[in-house]
């Protein structure tokens, strides 16, 4: 660290806030086919583990702007291919799903020193606990969980073929390998994995799948949802999967609604059902909220050890580390349910 670093520890932050802005003009001026491309504004946006993501305003040669968001890899860190998630958000869009306008993208770090997208800005919240007690949402609330089960539909009509290269991994065998790796001792989780594979639903058909589909995952305005975000988990599978992981007590954020924490099971599958023509299984739609329930504990295991590596310093990634506990009580309520027994 240069003394310069030491005496105003703001400074290199600033350096790189400036390089990024350079690289994004260039980036921009190209996308929207116009030299005298401005970029104003920029500044880093809280909130998201695992990538940055930076406001800014571009400025036209006539004097108009746009608002734009770039989202990116941590500089350093391994490339997660976003070239490829700006081709499945343009599918998205296609098929119906509300998403941003995609701007630039690419895998180039030489570009913005990492994987990048640059997107349209959704104006809304994102924030769950703003989205679940804020009085201004409260007109929107009662029709979010049905709005998701649209949602959910369209992206399940995404053409597998639009987006090539799609994995389709078995989700059990998939973290089962990752929680051993880890090499942490966690009962809860191997007699989750019992209970799953004891229990196991036969995938009906196969679908694109977001992924990471769940309330802090949307951007909700007074009209309702504006975008789905965050597609980086997409792969192919069972349908039910995403359906599964909304209904995951963690995104009902304190609140005793089963959906997000602002719906019931019956607006989210009955509009599902409307929307897609296809049924619900409801004891498949058990499962995947069990499965989702047990990967998120795993996922918090992950997080926690990317910070405690070095890979990646993170308070946040430090804190979600300590949910573990949380999601083990939450798996240990699905796979036995019942009241708690009194130990004597």
């Amino acid at each position: 660290m240069s003394a310069v670093s030491e005496r105003y520890p703001g400074y290199g932050a600033a350096v790189a806030a400036d390089d990024l802005a350079r690289g994004l003009r260039d980036v921009v001026a190209r996308a929207l086919g116009d030299a005298a491309v401005g970029v104003e504004g920029l500044r880093r946006l809280s909130g998201g583990a695992s990538r940055e993501t930076w406001s800014f305003e571009a400025r036209r040669a006539d004097g108009t702007t746009s608002g734009l968001v770039l989202r990116r890899d941590p500089p350093g860190a391994p490339g997660s291919g976003m070239g490829r998630e700006a081709r499945l958000l343009s599918a998205a869009a296609a098929a119906g799903v509300p998403v941003p306008g995609i701007v630039a993208a690419g895998d180039d770090p030489a570009d913005l020193g990492s994987s990048f997208i640059v997107m349209e800005r959704v104006e809304g919240e994102t924030i769950p606990r703003h989205i679940l007690r804020d009085d201004a949402f409260a007109p929107v609330r009662p029709r979010l969980a049905a709005q998701c089960g649209e949602a959910l539909a369209a992206i399940h009509r995404i053409p597998p073929a639009e987006v090539p290269g799609l994995e389709h991994p078995d989700q059990v065998e998939a973290f089962r390998a990752v929680l051993d790796q880890l090499g942490e001792p966690h009962p809860t989780f191997e007699i989750g994995f019992r209970w799953l594979e004891a229990h196991r639903v036969g995938e009906q058909r196969t679908v694109v799948v977001h992924g990471d589909f769940r309330n802090g995952n949307l951007i909700v305005g007074r009209d309702g949802i504006r975008a789905v975000l965050d597609w980086e988990l997409a792969h192919l599978g069972d349908p039910m999967e995403d359906l599964g992981w909304l209904c995951v007590k963690s995104w009902r954020f304190g609140q005793p609604l089963p959906v997000g924490g602002f719906g019931s099971y019956e607006q989210l599958l009955d509009a599902y059902e409307r929307a897609s023509g296809a049924p619900v299984d409801r004891a498949a739609l058990r499962w995947w909220e069990t499965l989702g329930t047990l990967k998120w504990g795993i996922m918090c295991i992950m997080q926690a050890a990317t910070h405690t590596s070095g890979a990646v310093r993170s308070v946040e990634l430090a804190a979600i580390g300590r949910r573990v506990c949380e999601v083990e009580w939450d798996l240990l309520a699905l796979v036995a349910p019942g009241p708690v027994p009194v130990l004597a």
